[in-house]
């Protein structure tokens, strides 16, 4: 597996195919959607990432049921750019999540997304309760979105 960014998938995907975006966490694994055209990101789910097989069937689940062309999957590099062990297992996880499900990976810079998203979540005065059932979903949003961003222009031919 190539440890793609985002601007080499365009050349893998149909036309029209959505992107899946991934927020690893060491419990939970957020899910989020782009819609067709690769514009917006929407938060979808979360997921427990133990046992790999449940987390594995989730994905597959959503996958095939949205048509999914490929993966964004969030890389937490330490603050200076190194790899440390959540990247590490992040990019573990890509390599498997590429083999299992058929589909090409991706990986984006995704320091700092959840203090980002919950940082958004406490200005909008949301319960404790409620930012921990949302935080990891709309983390991965926040990282698939920075994605498409990145995107703008490339995939504009669809």
């Amino acid at each position: 597996m190539a440890h793609r960014n985002p601007a080499e998938l365009v050349a893998l995907l149909g036309p029209r195919q959505p992107l899946i975006g991934l927020d690893p966490g060491e419990k939970a694994v957020g899910v989020a959607l782009s819609d067709p055209s690769r514009s917006i990101a929407t938060p979808f789910a979360t997921l427990p990432r133990r046992p790999p097989k449940i987390l594995l069937a989730g994905l597959r689940a959503i996958v095939e049921a949205e048509n999914v062309g490929a993966i964004v999957l969030g890389l937490p590099l330490n603050m200076d750019g190194t790899a440390g062990p959540s990247a590490q297992a992040a990019l573990q996880l890509g390599v498997n999540l590429e083999r299992e499900l058929r589909i090409p990976v991706a990986f984006w810079d995704e320091r700092l997304s959840t203090a980002a998203v919950t940082r958004t979540l406490l200005e909008a005065d949301t319960s404790r309760r409620r930012r921990a059932e949302v935080v990891d979903k709309m983390a991965a949003a926040y990282i698939l979105q920075g994605a498409l961003d990145s995107l703008r222009g490339t995939t504009r031919r669809d």
